[in-house]
């Protein structure tokens, strides 16, 4: 039996490539740089803040220690003065995290994204209704390895066998894998069927609710 739910926040929970597509193209534009597609951010995120800004400065063959550091602290501080800017659940999050918890299900997440942010938009959606929740911090190794997922398990008093991992991306999946969770791929998030699929999924869900009836069965 599943009796606790990790869940990545970008693309599973909540929505964010509006703000992150935004905060990028301002932290760009402060230095001359050409805005940025919104739709290619899906494949620029889901491995942390360094390497996301790592991929957009590599976009236009100018990824340097210097533009990362200037390019890097302007996205820290527009994202950070604005953290919950067009974020928004997608639909039915909030019904499966109320019917796992009524279910005696522990929840939790786990997100590169920097803790600070991560913190304030679970806060601001979602209330105290998870039980952990995990940004990327100073000394803790980003998804996918495990050490996040690992922490929270042990937190939770949970073993690793007895959790799921759930997320929409290669680097959730393998995170789940590595640290010897159930993992579930989501579909309505920032990648497809194919990319969970060959990162080894053993869910894939259309729709939230389909978690529900894999965890509670």
């Amino acid at each position: 039996m599943v009796k606790l739910c990790i869940f990545d926040l970008d693309g599973t929970l909540t929505n964010t490539i509006p703000a992150i597509s935004h905060f990028g193209n301002t932290a760009l534009k402060s230095y001359s740089f050409p805005a940025i597609e919104p739709e290619k951010y899906k494949s620029l995120v889901g491995n942390g803040r360094d390497v996301l800004i790592h991929r957009m400065l590599k976009c236009f063959n100018a990824d340097t220690d210097e533009n990362f550091d200037k390019v890097g602290k302007a996205y820290d501080h527009a994202y950070e003065s604005d953290p919950l800017y067009k974020t928004k659940p997608y639909d039915g999050i909030p019904e499966l995290l109320d019917t796992l918890k009524a279910n005696g299900v522990k929840i939790a997440v786990l997100s590169n994204k920097p803790h600070n942010v991560a913190i304030d938009v679970v806060k601001m959606f979602f209330g105290d209704k998870f039980d952990a929740a995990y940004g990327q911090r100073k000394g803790i190794t980003n998804k996918p390895a495990p050490d996040g997922a690992l922490m929270l398990a042990k937190e939770l008093g949970v073993s690793p066998s007895e959790s799921a991992f759930i997320g929409d991306t290669y680097v959730d999946i393998e995170t789940g894998k590595n640290s010897g969770m159930l993992t579930i791929g989501v579909l309505w998030g920032f990648r497809d069927r194919s990319e969970l699929e060959n990162a080894g999924a053993e869910h894939i869900v259309a729709i939230p609710a389909e978690i529900a009836n894999i965890i509670l069965k």
